[in-house]
């Protein structure tokens, strides 16, 4: 990899370790702020995505220093909507998962034909990025509703 696409691949694995760990403190935020009945299974699922946000972070992190770059100390932004029904959370998680596929795909597009590492690696995170993206979409149906959620 040339040089100047190394530099460009540590600045976007940069942002998106920053990126994930705003998601964990976004996920652990939501997780502290549910209520109801059916607060246990989803305080898990919350939980369950601040842990692999935070894994993902590890893994972006990782892949900086092995292109000898620095990791960044910074989180990416934080919005407190003040909104806390669980409707609204997921509508959140659902743009944060967008978001990060993005992501994703930008740095996707810059490695492509020039490391399998980081084209392997973009994929995998892609590939689960999808995944939440449709989990959440099925959390947001009504039950019995085969349509996709549109916001």
């Amino acid at each position: 990899m040339k040089d100047q696409d190394r530099k460009k691949a540590i600045k976007l694995l940069n942002e998106i370790m920053e990126f994930e760990l705003s998601g964990v403190v976004r996920y652990t935020h939501y997780s502290l702020m549910v209520f109801g009945y059916n607060r246990i299974p989803i305080v898990s699922w919350l939980k369950g995505n601040a842990d692999e946000s935070l894994a993902h972070a590890r893994k972006a992190g990782e892949l900086v220093t092995m292109l000898g770059g620095h990791p960044s100390l910074r989180i990416g932004a934080l919005l407190e909507t003040e909104k806390h029904d669980i409707g609204d959370i997921l509508r959140e998680s659902l743009e944060h998962e967008k978001q990060a596929g993005q992501c994703y795909y930008k740095l996707l597009k810059l490695v492509e034909g020039k490391s399998v590492i980081l084209e392997e690696y973009c994929r995998e995170m892609i590939y689960q990025e999808e995944l939440h993206l449709d989990e959440v979409n099925k959390m947001l149906r009504k039950p019995g509703e085969l349509t996709p959620f549109k916001d």
